[in-house]
């Protein structure tokens, strides 16, 4: 059955290359949807639908699939992955939230922590904040760097080229991926800083949300501009056309979801994916267990 709403998601992919501005994209946008009940009609169309697709796609193993949630605080990148992906096989998908590294993890390439977590064929990865922390956190502050086990040319050419380094990294990391048959999808929930502060207000009002709240988010908060120039630039260097940024409206927790169901669904329909079929030699097999399953069936009647 056909969605109820299409997006034009021309609109919302970051062109390669070109210089971004995040205050051309409104936060608010909700692409002609009337309301909420109307999003959630779609939303729930493209969330049966996906976990139909996804059913294929477990069974094909042609592809992988990686999908990457970037936001600041309080954009909702916890409640789309769960209402976007409430009906698919948990078995299938697997959620990783790339926090503060470990020492492990810090004393080795940033990217060594995606490799390890990469999805196998047939399967699909969520995550939910990822190896873009290094251009975006840690550009932010950069006394992070002090730890990290950089080159001397690096630490000698300055943070400059660093950023563009790391740029380069991603680009030939997800270059690789996509060569390799793994999808990757990257959304950027774009939220707005008066809609962050009625969220963390919120979670301070009502103690069941508390627990959401720390105070570092305040302190994070207090950097808005600087995030949203680290964004901008990160967004424009690593937007390919195999690998697109997508900049999601996220004001309306409601749309925001539909949209990124709908661009999921779009992308695994467009892989025309089938049901494998069973060889000659196997179909043969398969027949004749059916028929020693019928005749059990016909004697256990009797």
């Amino acid at each position: 059955m056909a969605n109820t709403h299409r997006f034009d998601y021309s609109r919302f992919v970051v062109q390669p290359g070109k210089k971004l501005h995040l205050a051309d994209h409104d936060p608010s946008y909700t692409a002609g949807i009337a309301d909420k009940e109307a999003a959630k009609e779609s939303l729930l169309e493209d969330v049966s639908q996906l976990a139909a697709m996804q059913d294929v796609f477990w069974a094909s193993k042609r592809y992988a699939m990686i999908i990457i949630f970037q936001a600041m605080d309080a954009a909702g990148k916890d409640s789309t992955i769960r209402h976007v992906m409430s009906g698919v096989n948990p078995q299938g998908v697997n959620v990783y939230s790339f926090k503060a590294p470990t020492e492990e993890e810090r004393l080795r390439h940033f990217l060594w922590r995606p490799m390890r977590v990469l999805p196998a064929a047939g399967t699909i990865a969520i995550f939910n904040r990822s190896y873009y922390e290094e251009v975006l956190v840690v550009r932010v502050h950069p006394s992070y760097l002090e730890t990290q086990p950089l080159t001397t040319t690096e630490r000698g050419q300055g943070l400059g080229h660093i950023w563009q380094s790391r740029y380069a990294d991603i680009a030939c990391f997800e270059k690789m991926l996509c060569e390799e048959n793994t999808l990757v999808l990257k959304f950027f929930l774009n939220v707005s800083r008066k809609e962050q502060r009625k969220r963390f207000l919120e979670r301070l009002e009502n103690h069941e949300k508390n627990w959401k709240f720390s105070m570092m988010d305040l302190k994070e908060r207090a950097l808005w501009d600087d995030y949203q120039q680290a964004y901008e630039e990160m967004l424009a260097a690593t937007s390919t056309e195999a690998a697109p940024w997508y900049i999601i409206p996220a004001d309306r927790k409601w749309f925001t979801r539909a949209c990124v169901a709908d661009i999921i669904t779009s992308r695994l329909r467009s892989l025309h994916l089938q049901y494998p079929k069973v060889p000659a030699n196997e179909a043969a097999a398969l027949e004749e267990a059916k028929r020693q399953l019928q005749a059990e069936k016909n004697g256990d009647d009797s």
